[in-house]
């Protein structure tokens, strides 16, 4: 089971507007978004977590994060705590949530070594960007996301612990508290390492932390450093604390006609409504997904047995039904840029799928399997810099 610790926490200062200084996560940002942060407020954390300029970026950004500590622009907490963080929203039903788990340091742990499951497999990606910032401010910013596969961790976030910062983003409120009583930490913690932690987002910053972890056992010849653990989210692994939208497949390498008739073998082609997301719902409850080439929508019916032997996921689905065909596939959350993909013409073709169940990710993690890449989008997606996590110098 995995290690759970505490850490005294970098914030900013009481008193600070969030809504000037708190940043999406780096991985879902354009170059526009990173400049309108930016020029949002000169303390905004992007000017540490997505550092701008030559070889010198990196360790310009732990300058920065010296001078705001320096100048009280950021402070960092006493004692050791948990952050309890909470998103509270209106879901596409319409219904009011509140997704609440806790900011803390979770082990690292070696690939297949257990403890910390990843759910999916990963695509190719530069991690130098994040190692070489890790490298140079010694710290976490960005935090992963992790699935606690313990019972009882909403109820044990229940009662609030000391406020120390509200923002709202794109509609969802994200609200801070800080925990500091050891009792209250240690039953927490317990709670916690009582079970498996499933990696919802963050792999590769997870990654990441593995190889900084080696260097510092390398560098320092010990293996009790803070690089040890990194800072996570956890919250609990049950169907009211997860909300979860689908990523979209998005075709290259072949015709719409030609993608059509190699799915025509494990699926039944019909003509569908146009694509809306009462189409999305629609698709839920028929258990179908959708085609969309430039002139055309489709239902795509799964025939009967043909994905017997196949996970019940639409993304192992669509692997399955084009393996071997010239399809490149790529991947899309949100059905506005999906279809503003396909009327571009930067794609042939996109396929609807619908969410991953709950079912399919409690299995995931019991069952130690992983999902094809891009199963899931976890909203809201979780604000950088409500929490800074200090992490052990490299030197």
């Amino acid at each position: 089971m995995p290690r759970i610790a505490p850490f005294p926490a970098i914030r900013y200062a009481p008193g600070t507007d969030l809504q000037q200084v708190i940043a999406p996560p780096y991985d879902v940002l354009s170059p526009a978004d990173v400049a309108e942060l930016a020029a949002r407020d000169p303390h905004n954390i992007i000017h540490i977590d997505v550092p701008t300029g030559g070889d010198d970026r990196y360790d310009e950004a732990a300058r920065t994060l010296a001078s705001w500590l320096d100048d009280g622009v950021l402070v960092r907490d006493e004692e050791p705590s948990l952050t309890v963080y909470r998103m509270s929203f209106t879901d596409a039903t319409g219904a009011a949530r509140t997704i609440v788990g806790v900011l803390c340091g979770l082990e690292v742990v070696d690939l297949d070594a257990g403890g910390v499951l990843p759910h999916e497999r990963t695509t190719p990606k530069a991690v130098t960007d994040r190692l070489d910032l890790t490298r140079a401010t010694a710290t976490n910013l960005s935090p992963v996301w992790g699935l606690s596969l313990a019972s009882g961790l909403t109820a044990a976030l229940a009662v609030p612990g000391e406020p120390v910062g509200e923002m709202v983003a794109e509609g969802v409120v994200h609200t801070v508290e800080r925990i500091t009583d050891e009792a209250r930490i240690a039953s927490i913690t317990a709670l916690l390492a009582a079970d498996d932690v499933l990696i919802a987002d963050g792999h590769h910053r997870y990654s990441i932390s593995r190889t900084y972890r080696d260097e510092v056992r390398a560098a320092s010849g010990r293996t009790d450093t803070d690089a040890e653990f990194t800072l996570t989210f956890v919250n609990e692994l049950v169907a009211d604390q997860l909300s979860i939208e689908a990523i979209h497949r998005v075709y290259t390498g072949i015709c719409v006609d030609e993608l059509r008739a190699v799915l025509s073998a494990s699926f039944d082609v019909e003509p569908a409504p146009a694509p809306t997301p009462e189409l999305l719902a629609e698709m839920v409850r028929l258990g179908r997904l959708v085609l969309i080439g430039p002139d055309t929508t489709e239902w795509l019916i799964p025939k009967e047995g043909i994905f017997d032997n196949v996970r019940a996921l639409d993304g192992a689905y669509l692997e399955h039904a084009l393996a071997g065909s010239s399809a490149v596939v790529d991947y899309q959350h949100g059905l506005d840029e999906v279809l503003g993909r396909v009327a571009a013409k930067d794609v042939t073709a996109a396929i609807l799928i619908r969410p991953t169940s709950l079912a399919e990710i409690q299995r995931t993690a019991r069952e130690g399997l992983l999902m094809p890449p891009k199963s899931t989008f976890f909203t809201p997606k979780l604000r950088t810099g409500l929490v800074v996590r200090p992490t052990a110098a490299l030197s």
